[in-house]
């Protein structure tokens, strides 16, 4: 979370951070406290996240906080099964999905957040329905093709059963309304989220926009 104002500047100073890991690094637009910077990496393990972080504190030109920073959060998250399975770009894969190279334009990110229920079968449960109903939502007629799934994840160290969502809408919200709506005509989808409801206790969206120097935009 960074200093009320402060945002301009953070970015700015961000550019210089270089890390073949980095992923996404936005700013959110709506959808909650505003000023908190979101930056995704993909480590192989606990070991070369703990490496990269070392460096980063032993090095004098660490730009990624700074006097800009009021407070970190760090949380890790690991993808299920099912984005190999539908083919998602995933965040193992360093080159930006289809359409996301390069900066400026309307792209934006949605986070998508469902926060479950406490129980070792919950998130496991959940991830059964959403993958039932994820075909018919990905095909929905009206969906607009610059709207894309880029990952799905789920909570190994943090708030403990929280699954993100997280898409790239390329023609922004005007992409992201219209596959929104599109949804809502798929009725498997309609339904595994009926039933998803009961395990959950929250969920939120929320818009980002990535920093012009984050390698995915």
């Amino acid at each position: 979370r960074l200093h009320p104002g402060a945002a301009s500047e953070w970015a700015a100073a961000f550019q210089s951070v270089r890390s073949s890991q980095l992923r996404t690094a936005t700013l959110p637009e709506v959808g909650g406290v505003l000023d908190v910077a979101t930056t995704t990496y993909s480590w192989s393990g606990h070991e070369e996240r703990s490496a990269y972080y070392a460096a980063l504190a032993a090095d004098p030109l660490d730009h990624s906080g700074g006097r800009w920073v009021a407070e970190r959060k760090s949380c890790l998250y690991v993808e299920p099964p099912l984005v190999a399975d539908f083919g998602l770009h995933g965040l193992a894969n360093a080159a930006p999905p289809e359409g996301a190279s390069g900066g400026g334009g309307d792209a934006i990110y949605e986070l998508r957040r469902y926060q479950l229920q406490l129980g070792y079968t919950t998130v496991p449960r959940f991830l059964e329905l959403y993958a039932g109903g994820l075909p018919s939502k990905l095909a929905a007629p009206g969906t607009d093709p610059s709207s894309s799934l880029v990952t799905v994840l789920n909570t190994e160290v943090g708030s403990l059963n929280e699954v993100i969502e997280l898409w790239r809408h390329g023609r922004g919200t005007v992409a992201m309304d219209q596959s929104r709506q599109a949804a809502r005509g798929a009725a498997p989808w309609r339904e595994a989220i009926g039933s998803i409801a009961a395990l959950a206790v929250s969920f939120t969206t929320s818009i980002h926009r990535p920093l012009p120097s984050a390698p995915w935009q």
